[in-house]
């Protein structure tokens, strides 16, 4: 299989590839054409399809597996793919795995590690709460295969576990370092500040927001989940309750960023960094990915940071 990284212009392709998007329009002159969004593990490709009504152009729609034959080309500094023919591919042709962006470390260990941290959680409401949501099979099976978002940050299969584990590491080291932190309130918030993204955005492969997702958000949707699960423990403090639910609404950090409330709470300012932080190392690690070893070339403006960004000179 030719992985999309690892296309080069000036080739002739025969592969098959997940369609992530389709999208009819027309050119200045009137003339029909098709754009598609392909996508394997590695990454995505544009493509067109400029005579969508010519022999060989078969019918296919958003998510469905193409065989398309084509010649890579260069448009705007990037890579595009020129589709002379293309079909559904049948059962059997692929592996929906090598179609996926997937976490480069291990899903079974990441949730093992999770759940060692809500282990250490010694508030008694705090670690049933975690326990009802992580200790379920179905929930983890969802939580494991999520992404963290559509396209920021941390958007592959195992995503969410992987952004979720990395936030809340960074806040067990806060907790360490800083006394006025609730270890135990802090630790929890971090496990679930963004476990409303199992209902904002859809399973892959579509991997896009919901109805729920664009009405609400993840912020709000996460909230509902735990005020819902709450209610059923017996007892559970109404101010710790209230405390856990600021940590989430206040997680973005401005309201700007869409959080509906600033942190008031040290544990909500240490939450806000820590997502901050490691959502922002990400973003780093995926500009990086592709940049040979010993690369220092400017990679030029990058949005997340607002800047040019290029990797160190010392490895």
């Amino acid at each position: 299989m030719r992985y999309v990284e690892t296309l080069r212009e000036g080739e002739r392709i025969n592969e098959i590839y997940l369609c992530k998007n389709k999208q009819p329009s027309v050119t200045k002159a009137g003339k029909p054409f098709v754009s598609l969004t392909l996508q394997d593990k590695t990454g995505t490709l544009d493509a067109k399809i400029w005579d969508p009504g010519s022999l060989g152009i078969d019918d296919f729609e958003k998510l469905d597996y193409l065989n398309v034959v084509g010649d890579v080309t260069s448009f705007q500094g990037a890579l595009q793919l020129n589709i002379k023919r293309i079909r559904k591919a049948q059962q059997g042709e692929y592996d929906p795995k090598e179609y996926l962006p997937v976490s480069r470390y291990n899903m079974d260990q990441m949730y093992e590690e999770l759940m060692r941290m809500i282990h250490r959680i010694e508030n008694p409401y705090l670690k049933q709460l975690a326990n009802v949501f992580f200790e379920n099979a179905k929930f983890q099976e969802a939580f494991k295969f999520h992404s963290a978002a559509k396209t920021m940050h941390h958007g592959f299969v195992g995503g969410l576990l992987q952004h979720t584990l990395g936030v809340a590491k960074l806040c067990e080291l806060f907790a360490a370092q800083y006394d006025i932190l609730n270890r135990d309130l802090l630790v929890t918030a971090a496990v679930f500040h963004d476990v409303g993204k199992l209902k904002e955005l859809s399973r892959f492969p579509e991997n896009d927001y919901t109805d729920a997702g664009q009405l609400l958000g993840h912020i709000i949707i996460g909230t509902q989940m735990l005020a819902e699960r709450i209610r059923e423990i017996p007892g559970f403090p109404k101010k710790l309750e209230d405390e856990l639910i600021h940590c989430i609404l206040a997680h973005h950090g401005e309201l700007e960023y869409g959080s509906p409330k600033k942190p008031a709470l040290a544990e909500a300012v240490a939450l806000s960094f820590a997502d901050n932080m490691d959502a922002k190392m990400e973003a780093l690690e995926e500009a990086f990915v592709n940049v040979p070893e010993g690369n220092t070339d400017w990679l030029g403006f990058h949005r997340s940071f607002e800047s040019n960004i290029r990797k160190t000179s010392i490895s």
